[in-house]
């Protein structure tokens, strides 16, 4: 397989630079994964579009990282998986709720378990999704908005996902304890 390289804020092409040195400020060090997609302007800057329209949503941080989580567990994308399980479990998700993300099941939450149940729908299904995982996430108390919304979000991951599974950029040791494995 090619090596991907795993740009920092000093070896990054220039026009990736101010992207890598907004992740920076977000989470206080540049991830590999925002290194490897620094290779390409065009995406690193396109991901930070899309999140700053995912963070600025409705969701709860517990919210969007269960979703992540979500997404990057249903592609098989393990660096991914490791570092949102390490936020969402900051975000105050619950270790039982992130264990049974990562091991393709709903957690117990109903909230977290219909935002879960839908992310994954959309991503095996190719957006083909049954009008009972729809009934059921809004009988969760979600309305329609919130269903495009998880939409955004699968957008989003779907970015950092594949480029994961791609670059494969090495997992930071801040975020071994959650390492996984498809």
């Amino acid at each position: 397989m090619a090596q991907f390289p795993v740009y920092t804020l000093d070896s990054a092409p220039a026009d990736s630079k101010p992207a890598l040195n907004a992740l920076a400020e977000a989470f206080g060090m540049v991830p590999n994964i925002a290194g490897a997609l620094a290779g390409s302007p065009r995406l690193i800057n396109g991901l930070v579009g899309v999140f700053k329209q995912v963070h600025g949503g409705s969701f709860t941080e517990a919210q969007i990282q269960a979703l992540l989580l979500t997404n990057a567990v249903t592609n098989r994308a393990a660096w991914p998986v490791a570092f949102h399980s390490y936020l969402a479990l900051q975000a105050g998700l619950s270790e039982a709720d992130v264990q049974a993300i990562r091991e393709r099941r709903l957690p117990h939450d109903d909230r977290i378990a219909a935002l879960s149940a839908l992310a994954r729908a959309l991503i095996e299904n190719r957006g083909r999704v049954d009008e009972q995982v729809i009934a059921s996430f809004i009988g969760a108390g979600f309305d329609q908005e919130r269903v495009l919304e998880v939409i955004l979000v699968v957008a989003a991951s779907t970015m950092t996902n594949y480029t994961a599974n791609v670059a494969q950029p090495p997992l930071e040791a801040r975020f071994e304890a959650h390492a996984w494995a498809a």
